[in-house]
């Protein structure tokens, strides 16, 4: 249903509504509440593309139960756990500033969006034992995992998650790590939230079926051209700053830009699909986010994992996301044309080294978008033996868009985290890349704040107030004489979000 409020030439202007618009449009009216804000969606409601419930895994990503966070071995012959330290770190910021929204009544239905699940990892075969079993000694050695269960045991397996001994070999070696104090998260939920209660403060607002359509700099602002889908009437609204968080429909604005910037970038779009399942005597045993191992070539996104989900209200069963080839940036309003429109001088080389340095990758994907519905249940299987095919149904998961960008002269896929692109003079930002956006998407909005509303931030008021939303936005709870005071911060949000 079509929503329309508008500010006329705005300080801020916000492209999507997903959770980076969202939590940058409520962090700065928080930080600066003279602020006047505006966002536009091109879809009629708001967050269905990429923070859709059902277009991402919902994980609160904090490093838990994420296997492809700690993929290899380090010179010590332990594996690395550097990487999962940090991204628990950028996820407390997330929790912080979700108990902070829930406190104030930024949003005022926790349940609507995050919920407690335990984050379980799950192995089989002696390698792979091996390996869980060095990640467990590396990373509860740390603060932030001292809680962290592990076990090879089948009993206690059968206990944390019954599903995934039913009918498995006795015989095989199996290990799994638990972390009870993990989140169940419906990110479009979040992001609604926080867009309708901008909506409603002084000087802000946002408008569905309103679509960007270019971005050009004039005496200092940002012209927006702006197009009402609906009744197909264009204008142009000008900004001091512009945020494109537009998820796969960013890249393509980010070029209309054409801040120096963006130039070489490009990107690669990745399709998904999840199986799903509804019935009661499988929903009621598993209460749980399990993940494995990432098979041979495929991207980060698409690492295998069975999981409960809550979205409005309901709990059912995930399991996926596999990965497919796809030209289209954006699942609902995206066109088969916008990977070749996409392409320019500037980036087409990294283009074809890319392609031609990830066969293995375009082979997968192609491999995995044409499989069977039996041979996507053989891979359930092996998280699952006991899985019918009957119980399960195949449903569509959103498109992330990797970002391509050179480095040292060569070209690659960004696979971890979200790259944020920012102006020299600091007027426009964009955010590219996909997981663990959703989950540190309040660290990355940290980053875009310090570096353009630096002014704002280095104020008494904006310090104050950014502590009050943030505690420990400017301090660092890897050490380990911060142990208890993340510990205090961390019990906080969980109370105020109502998961402990």
């Amino acid at each position: 249903m079509k929503s329309e409020k508008h500010i006329v030439n705005p300080d801020v202007i916000l492209i999507g509504s997903g959770i980076m618009s969202a939590t940058l449009g409520a962090v700065l009216k928080g930080l600066d509440p003279s602020l006047r804000i505006q966002l536009y969606e091109m879809t009629d409601a708001l967050a269905e593309e990429a923070s859709n419930g059902w277009h991402n895994a919902g994980t609160g990503h904090a490093g838990l139960c994420e296997l492809s966070y700690t993929p290899d071995y380090g010179p010590d012959g332990e594996v690395d756990v550097s990487k999962a330290i940090e991204i628990f770190h950028q996820f407390e910021h997330s929790l912080q500033f979700w108990g902070y929204a829930a406190r104030t009544g930024m949003v005022d239905s926790v349940k609507d969006f995050v919920n407690p699940v335990p984050h379980l990892s799950f192995v089989y075969g002696q390698e792979q034992v091996d390996f869980l079993r060095s990640r467990h000694q590396q990373m509860s050695r740390h603060h932030f995992f001292k809680q962290m269960e592990y076990t090879e045991d089948y009993d206690t397996i059968r206990e944390w998650a019954p599903l995934i001994l039913e009918g498995r070999d006795p015989a095989e070696p199996v290990a799994m790590t638990r972390m009870p104090n993990g989140t169940d998260v419906n990110f479009g939920a979040l992001s609604t939230q926080l867009i309708e209660w901008l909506g409603k403060q002084d000087g802000c607002g946002y408008a569905t079926q309103h679509r960007v359509t270019d971005l050009n700099k004039s005496n200092g602002n940002w012209e927006v051209s702006v197009r009402d889908l609906a009744t197909q009437r264009s204008f142009t609204t000008s900004a001091k700053f512009v945020f494109i968080g537009a998820g796969g429909g960013s890249l393509p604005l980010l070029q209309k830009s054409g801040i120096p910037e963006a130039k070489g970038f490009g990107g690669f779009p990745i399709g998904g699909q999840w199986l799903i399942s509804e019935k009661p005597e499988l929903v009621d045993q598993h209460t749980a986010k399990v993940y494995g191992m990432s098979p041979g070539a495929a991207p980060t996104m698409a690492v295998p994992h069975l999981d409960t989900r809550i979205i409005d209200g309901k709990k059912a069963l995930l399991f996926g996301p596999y990965a497919a080839w796809t030209t289209k940036f954006l699942h609902r309003k995206g066109s088969f044309l916008d990977l070749p429109g996409s392409i320019g001088i500037d980036n087409i080389g990294s283009l074809i080294k890319v392609g031609l340095h990830n066969i293995p990758l375009v082979r997968y994907l192609v491999q995995q978008g044409t499989q069977s519905m039996e041979t996507r249940l053989g891979e359930l299987r092996n998280f699952y033996p006991d899985a019918k095919t009957e119980d399960w149904q195949l449903i569509d998961a959103g498109i992330r868009v990797q970002a391509i960008k050179k480095e040292d002269g060569d070209a690659g896929i960004v696979h971890f985290g979200t790259e944020v692109l920012t102006s020299s003079d600091h007027t426009i930002s964009a955010l590219l890349g996909a997981s663990p956006g959703a989950s540190v998407s309040t660290n990355i909005i940290l980053e875009v704040i310090k570096k353009c509303f630096a002014d704002t931030l280095s104020t008494d008021a904006g310090h104050q107030r950014m502590k009050a939303m943030i505690p420990s936005y400017d301090q660092d709870l890897t050490q380990p004489e911060q142990a208890e005071l993340q510990a205090t911060l961390a019990k906080e949000a969980f109370e105020a979000l109502q998961i402990i």
